[in-house]
């Protein structure tokens, strides 16, 4: 998929139980983007070889980038979401 930053980004507090996933499809409706806003917020580990963890503490204030997305090529669309020429 070929994303692009914006430079853009939303604040997020984390909820109880909030997961890195999660967030990427509430934000993006694609829970595999989920890496953009693991980078994004990777400052808040200060330790570069730490792993971050999968479940987002509480209470955390996160960066959630603003992405754009290219327009999807209508011949990889199963056929009943292409439009019809009229």
């Amino acid at each position: 998929m070929n994303l692009r930053l914006t430079g853009e980004h939303f604040e997020h507090v984390s909820e109880p139980g909030e997961r890195w996933d999660l967030l990427a499809f509430r934000y993006y409706g694609d829970a595999m983007l989920q890496r953009i806003i693991m980078e994004a917020n990777r400052h808040l580990w200060l330790d570069d070889l730490a792993s971050i963890p999968p479940v987002i503490p509480p209470r955390t204030r996160l960066k959630i980038p603003v992405i754009e997305k290219p327009d999807p090529d209508p011949s990889r669309l199963p056929p009943w979401k292409r439009e019809v020429a009229a």
